[in-house]
């Protein structure tokens, strides 16, 4: 009596049948057709989720740098009150662990003119070696000047200084409600200072209204003779803010309070973390969405294949080796997706400036306008995490739901299939 030997799970040959039925015309009982629209449809899926993924990692990182970079990590104020002994209260807080740089500061709005032109502008008061330890403003790639000349004028953002059209050089005023106080009200103090230094942070709603004067000068205008507005404090780790705010405001001493970038943004990343989620679960739809279009093309390869399931069957193929081959053929057209989406959405990602200045340019320009969006180019940031969450997801969604057509297919019946032929 023979011995029926039993093959191992997906043997060369179920790799074999299943390639052919992919590659089966629809005039030989396959479904070429299906096969493209469920492939093209996953690749797109992925792609869409990766670059999604990617453009809000860079989104949210831009964001922080952008924030954190021109701003302090930490700002300790005195309500309703000036700063008179800040020398002595940066000292204490620098004893704190963690503490980078103490800046004092003298904070005012103004507003600035020049050729005819008026904006208002955000003055900072600091001294030029605390504003040296600001990355974001004297490290940008955009900067124009000496920073080192800012004892002699003023440094300007780019874009306040595009707003009132004055390059380095040039003079701008500046009204400021800080002169003696008559019968009238108080008086207005106009003072002019030479453009010596222009910066760009990334970010262009400061980049509109930020200027920077020597400390004692703003101390001058603002009449804040001795004293400072607030303290500006940098850490070695901002993520450290929210831990050492309280312990920064016991250094500095009773009456003071402390509150972090966090304070200050929070709202907007609990904003963007909320849209990462519901952007993550409406792309996973669209994956799950184009994944079931690999359950039609499979259950039609199927029922054009009920003959050939018959006589696999009656040959001795057992219902594992006939779902193993169905699902190799649904796995494979997902797989097959999901890599061409990833590689598509990593390349995206990569080289989205060289994408966007083509759009831009095919578009004639004016794509981006960073007045209305608030940074100049569209960021993205690739995490191997979000590359692994896109791939699991569709490599999950597809592999699970090729089953069922698979245990269809494996399931049925050699007579029933062969009854008609």
């Amino acid at each position: 009596m023979a011995t029926v030997k039993s093959t191992a799970p997906f043997a060369k040959f179920e790799w074999m049948i299943a390639w052919r039925y992919i590659r089966a015309k629809r005039a030989e009982g396959g479904v070429s057709v299906m096969t493209w629209i469920s492939l093209i449809g996953v690749t797109l899926a992925v792609f869409a989720l990766i670059a999604t993924l990617a453009v809000r990692s860079g989104f949210r990182a831009e964001f922080i740098d952008t924030i954190v970079g021109a701003n302090a990590h930490v700002t300790v104020v005195r309500p309703r009150e000036v700063i008179e002994d800040f020398e002595g209260m940066a000292d204490r807080i620098m004893t704190v662990e963690g503490v980078q740089s103490v800046a004092p500061l003298v904070r005012g709005q103004s507003m600035a003119s020049a050729f005819g032109r008026n904006t208002l502008a955000d003055i900072y008061g600091i001294k030029l070696e605390d504003l040296k330890q600001s990355d974001a403003i004297v490290q940008s790639e955009r900067t124009i000047g000496n920073i080192d000349d800012l004892p002699n004028g003023i440094a300007l953002g780019s874009a306040l200084a595009a707003t009132l059209g004055v390059g380095i050089g040039d003079r701008v005023e500046f009204t400021i409600r800080s002169g003696a106080i008559t019968p009238m009200g108080r008086s207005t103090r106009v003072n002019a200072y030479d453009v010596v230094f222009i910066f760009s942070t990334g970010r262009y709603q400061i980049d509109e209204v930020r200027a920077y004067l020597p400390f004692d000068t703003a101390q001058l205008i603002f009449n804040r003779d001795g004293v400072a507005d607030e303290l500006e404090v940098r850490l070695d780790d901002i993520n450290r803010s929210e831990e050492l705010k309280q312990v920064i405001a016991n250094a500095a001493g009773v009456g003071t309070w402390a509150y972090s970038w966090q304070d200050r943004v929070g709202r907007y990343l609990r904003a963007l973390t909320i849209e990462d989620n519901v952007m993550f679960i409406i792309l996973s739809i669209l994956v799950l969405v184009a994944s079931m279009n690999i359950i039609s093309g499979l259950i039609m390869l199927v029922k054009n294949k009920g003959r050939d399931v018959g006589i696999l069957r009656t040959m001795g193929l057992t219902e594992g080796s006939i779902l193993r081959i169905f699902f190799i053929c649904g796995a494979g057209i997902g797989t097959i997706g999901t890599f061409f989406g990833v590689l598509l959405g990593c390349l995206f990602a990569i080289y989205i400036d060289q994408i966007f200045s083509l759009v831009n340019y095919v578009a004639g320009g004016g794509v981006w306008d960073p007045s209305i969006r608030g940074i100049y180019n569209v960021p993205a940031e690739l995490h191997l995490s979000d590359v692994v969450k896109a791939m699991s997801l569709s490599l999950g969604l597809s592999w699970i739901i090729t089953i069922f057509p698979a245990r269809r297919a494996a399931r049925m019946n050699p007579v029933e299939a062969l009854r008609y032929e």
